[in-house]
C-alpha cells in the first residue's frame, strides 16, 4: 500500500517568472542560430489534401530538416501550426506567478494586464527527505500506479485541471482561471491548451521550491480525456521531462486520419463533446485529412524527452491502433535526433477496464520514471500492440526520416 506523506510546514514563494521558462507561445520553441536567423521559422503550415500522414520533416519552403540543429526551428513550426489548427493559442507568458505550499496543498496566483487567477493542486510526497521528482496527474485521478511512485520515491502532485479550464458540453463555452485571467482573449483556445497551461504555471512553483521538489525531475500523465491534456502538456512545455498520456483517445494520441475507423472517435464528435479543441479546428472536424500536421507530429514535439504511451485495445471508442500508428511515426524522429529509446507505446494489456492501472504497463513505466526522472540505467521503451491492433506505418506515409547530421 503507499504511503504517500504531507508536509505539514508551510512554504511561501514570491517568483517573478521569466519569459524564457514562462511557459508561452514562444517559450522554450526555439534556439540556436538555425532557429533565430531562418524568416520562416515558427511559420504555419497551410493545409493540405492528403489521406497519408504528414511528413514530420518538412519544412515551410518545402525543403525538409536536414540537421538536428534544425530540429528546434521544425520544433516551433510544429507548434505554431498545432496551435493554429488544433489547440488554440497558448497566449503570452505570464507576468509573475506565485505559489504556495501548505500541509499538501499547492496554491497558485497568477497575474496578468492587471487581473490575477488562483487555482490548487494536491502534493503528496513520498517517504524520506527531498528534493523530490515529482509528476503531476492531470485530473487528478488514475495516471501512474501509487506503489509505483512511492517506490521510486516520486511526489505526485493531483491537478483538478477544470479550475482552469471548465467543460461546458456541447455549448463550448470558456470559464476557468485561464479565460478569466485572459479576459476573452483566448476565448478561441481550447481546453486542452489551457489545461496544458495550468501544468505549466505547477512547474513554475516547482522551480521554485528547489530544496523540496526537483524542476528538471517533472513528469506529466492522465487518462482518458486527462491523457489528451497531459499531451499537450509535454508538448508546449520543454521543462516536461516525461510525458506519459494514457488511453487518450481521438484528440489525444491517435492520429485524426483514422479516427472514426473500427469504432474510435470521429473528429467531429471530439469537436463537439467538450470545448477541448481550439476554434481554428472547426474546418477540420469534418476533413481531417486537410490537416496540416496529424497527431504524430505532437508526440514528435516532446522529442527528444521522455515519451510513454498506455493505451487500451479492448475500447474500440479509443482507437488503440491509431494511436500506435501515431507511435511509430513519431518513433521516426525520434530515432533521427538519435533519440529512439525514450519514446515507446505499450498497448497489450488483458484488463480492459478504462482507466485501470496494468500489471503489463509497470516495468516499461519504471523504466520511463528512472531513465528521465531518477536519471538512471533502464531499458529502452518499447513499442508493442495488441496482437490484431497493431498498425502498418509504411501503409500511411509517403516519406521516410532523413539521416540528420
Amino acid at each position: 500500500m503507499a504511503r504517500f506523506r504531507t508536509l505539514p510546514a508551510l512554504v511561501v514563494l514570491l517568483a517573478l517568472v521569466p519569459p524564457a521558462v514562462a511557459g508561452g507561445s514562444g517559450a522554450g520553441m526555439a534556439t540556436g542560430a538555425d532557429a533565430m536567423d531562418d524568416p520562416g521559422c515558427g511559420a504555419v503550415l497551410a493545409p493540405v489534401d492528403q489521406a497519408g500522414l504528414p511528413d514530420p520533416f518538412l519544412r515551410p519552403d518545402g525543403s525538409r530538416v536536414a540537421s538536428r540543429a534544425q530540429w528546434p526551428c521544425q520544433r516551433r513550426t510544429l507548434q505554431a501550426t498545432a496551435q493554429a489548427q488544433v489547440y488554440g493559442t497558448r497566449g503570452p507568458g505570464p507576468e509573475r506567478v506565485e505559489g504556495r505550499i501548505e500541509g499538501g496543498r499547492i496554491t497558485v496566483r497568477v497575474v496578468q494586464g492587471g487581473r490575477e487567477a488562483e487555482f490548487g493542486a494536491r502534493l503528496r510526497l513520498p517517504p524520506g527527505p527531498g528534493p523530490h521528482p515529482a509528476i503531476i496527474v492531470v485530473g487528478g485521478v488514475a495516471g501512474v500506479d501509487d506503489a509505483l511512485l512511492e517506490a521510486e520515491g516520486i511526489a505526485r502532485i493531483d491537478f483538478d485541471a477544470t479550475q482552469v479550464g471548465a467543460e461546458t458540453g456541447t455549448s463550448r463555452e470558456r470559464r476557468g482561471a485561464f479565460y478569466t485571467l485572459h479576459d476573452g482573449a483566448m476565448d478561441a483556445t481550447g481546453t486542452l491548451m489551457a489545461w496544458a497551461w495550468g501544468v505549466s504555471r505547477l512547474v513554475d512553483v516547482i522551480a521554485a521550491h528547489d530544496a523540496l521538489l526537483r524542476a528538471d525531475a517533472v513528469a506529466v500523465t492522465g487518462c482518458s480525456r486527462w491523457g489528451k491534456g497531459a499531451l499537450a502538456a509535454g508538448a508546449f512545455d520543454p521543462r516536461i521531462a516525461l510525458t506519459i498520456p494514457i488511453e487518450s483517445g481521438t484528440g489525444g494520441v491517435p492520429v485524426w486520419r483514422a479516427a472514426g475507423e473500427g469504432g474510435a472517435q470521429s473528429p467531429a464528435s471530439a469537436w463537439g463533446e467538450q470545448p477541448w479543441l481550439g476554434d481554428g479546428f472547426a474546418p477540420f472536424a469534418q476533413a481531417p485529412w486537410r490537416l496540416a500536421i496529424d497527431q504524430h507530429a505532437v508526440l514528435a514535439l516532446v522529442a527528444p524527452r521522455g515519451l510513454l504511451v498506455l493505451d487500451n485495445p479492448h475500447v474500440d471508442w479509443l482507437g488503440a491502433r491509431h494511436g500506435q500508428l501515431s507511435a511509430l511515426a513519431a518513433a521516426e524522429v525520434y530515432a533521427a535526433l538519435g533519440a529512439a529509446g525514450n519514446l515507446g507505446y505499450h498497448g497489450d494489456v488483458a484488463d480492459g477496464r478504462h482507466c485501470a492501472w496494468r500489471e503489463e504497463w509497470t516495468g516499461p513505466a519504471r523504466d520511463a520514471l528512472r531513465r528521465h526522472l531518477l536519471r538512471r540505467e533502464a531499458a529502452d521503451l518499447p513499442l508493442r500492440a495488441a496482437a490484431g491492433h497493431a498498425a502498418r506505418l509504411d501503409d500511411h506515409r509517403a516519406w521516410s526520416a532523413p539521416a540528420l547530421d
